[in-house]
């Protein structure tokens, strides 16, 4: 059986298996069937995008047809509904989002009755019922559907609480709401704490989300901070678990940047659990050579913001994040929390009394030399990714680095490529070790190889 769930959950091309209404309706029955038995009930929520209507509606279906009652929440971002989801008194919550794909994607990811990740073993069981479809129905058992209408103004309330009563005043802040689920949200919150906000990528359409705006397009932002003279750029992505900031002069600041300011900020005002945060195994190692010198800890995790959490629950943090843009401040979110982050960020810039050219860069990154090599056979990717060659001349170059270095090769969980990155002290020895790993690439057949600066 073709593995259809991944680490956030099933994604696809809307109206396309399995992103369809059939597949939809499945899983609704497997779902309630399944992980539905003490509750009997589900929440549901989903971003901006056009098919978010047919999947809600589809999974509605599949979910009623089993006895189980539905409660909507509407458009409302992903770290809203892993917050409210323990508060619902639901068995399990679902979130119809494709993050910052864009609107011709989407995907469905399972939350459990806490507003976390289900397991592994449970995926799997729930994907063989699915290609089994084998469910019963009954005149006597459908469910319910209701509508939560406070959802948004409940999440708004406890994402403030972040600020411990203290207001922007003074902020000048350009916000880009990607046309997503933070479209009305994220300005409010702002403008009620007292900030000066200038807003952009807030009219979704349901064809325009993601679309030249939000974390994966900046331009628009930084031109924007840029004229109306702010002195901070934010944006989002579609679902809202990831962030973006540029300073006053439309500079992207690194997510290792912000992970970094954020440790500081916490261990600033007291509120760092344990001293340490965790970042995954692509940061680069400045970042940790930083915090070390604020007796900070820096753990690391797999990639994927389900093991940063996973690690964070380990040793006890309540910072983490990925370099990527998904910050996780634990103390007010489960999740990647883009509202969280960016009242935390901003509350540290207000404290510091300087620009946020004069803040950033906070630590200097060690050269990076990233390579992504592209294949156009999936069997020959897979075998590209374990090659007992390839892993052998990374372990060699990654003992000659020693503390001050690093190897990562990984197989992309997004694109059919296998990424090569390698940090060190100087950019040309590591360039000449990235091209060593990769001979042993040569014996695949390889589409494009693409050098990242």
């Amino acid at each position: 059986m073709t593995k259809l769930f991944g680490t956030d959950g099933v994604r696809g091309v809307a109206n396309q298996y399995p992103m369809t209404a059939d597949f939809a309706l499945t899983l609704g029955k497997a779902c309630g069937q399944f992980l539905c038995k003490n509750k009997k009930k589900v929440a549901l929520a989903k971003d901006t995008r056009l098919s978010g209507d047919m999947l809600e509606n589809a999974l509605i279906a599949g979910f009623t047809s089993q006895g189980i009652d539905v409660l909507k929440l509407g458009i409302i971002p992903t770290p809203a509904l892993t917050s409210l989801t323990a508060s619902l008194n639901v068995d399990m919550a679902i979130m119809i989002t494709a993050s910052h794909n864009p609107y011709t994607d989407n995907g469905i990811k399972l939350l459990n009755n806490q507003g976390d990740r289900f397991d592994d073993e449970t995926i799997a069981t729930l994907e063989n019922m699915v290609a089994e479809n084998n469910f019963t129905t009954s005149p006597e058992t459908v469910g319910t559907v209701s509508v939560c209408n406070d959802a948004a103004l409940l999440y708004m309330e406890n994402a403030a609480k972040v600020l411990n009563g203290q207001k922007l005043t003074g902020l000048r802040v350009v916000l880009d709401c990607a046309n997503g689920a933070f479209s009305a949200i994220l300005p409010e919150v702002f403008m009620k704490l007292g900030a000066g906000v200038i807003v952009i990528g807030n009219k979704p359409n349901g064809q325009n989300i993601n679309k030249d705006c939000g974390s994966q397009h900046t331009e628009q932002l930084s031109k924007m901070v840029c004229e109306a003279h702010a002195h901070i750029g934010i944006a989002v992505d579609g679902d809202g678990d990831r962030i973006i900031i540029v300073d006053e002069l439309g500079n992207r600041l690194d997510g290792d940047q912000i992970i970094a300011f954020l440790a500081k900020t916490l261990q600033a005002n007291g509120s760092l659990k344990n001293n340490c945060a965790v970042a995954t195994i692509l940061s680069n190692i400045g970042l940790d050579k930083y915090l070390q010198t604020l007796g900070i800890k820096v753990y690391r995790s797999a990639v994927g913001e389900k093991n940063v959490i996973l690690k964070m629950r380990e040793i006890g943090a309540n910072l983490g994040g990925e370099e990527s843009g998904h910050m996780v401040l634990s103390d007010f979110s489960r999740t990647g929390d883009g509202m969280v982050t960016a009242l935390t960020v901003a509350q540290g810039y207000l404290s510091q009394h300087k620009k946020m050219s004069e803040l950033f860069p906070i630590f200097q990154p060690y050269p990076c030399s990233e390579v992504d090599t592209y294949f156009a056979d999936k069997d020959e990717l897979l075998q590209a990714a374990q090659d007992a060659e390839v892993l052998a001349e990374a372990e060699k170059v990654r003992t000659l680095l020693g503390a001050d270095g690093n190897v990562i090769v990984r197989k992309s969980g997004t694109e059919p490529l296998v990424k090569v990155k390698i940090m060190g002290i100087d950019y040309t020895q590591i360039s000449v070790l990235n091209e060593q790993i990769r001979q042993g690439f040569k014996k695949y057949k390889i589409e494009k190889t693409k050098i990242k600066k």
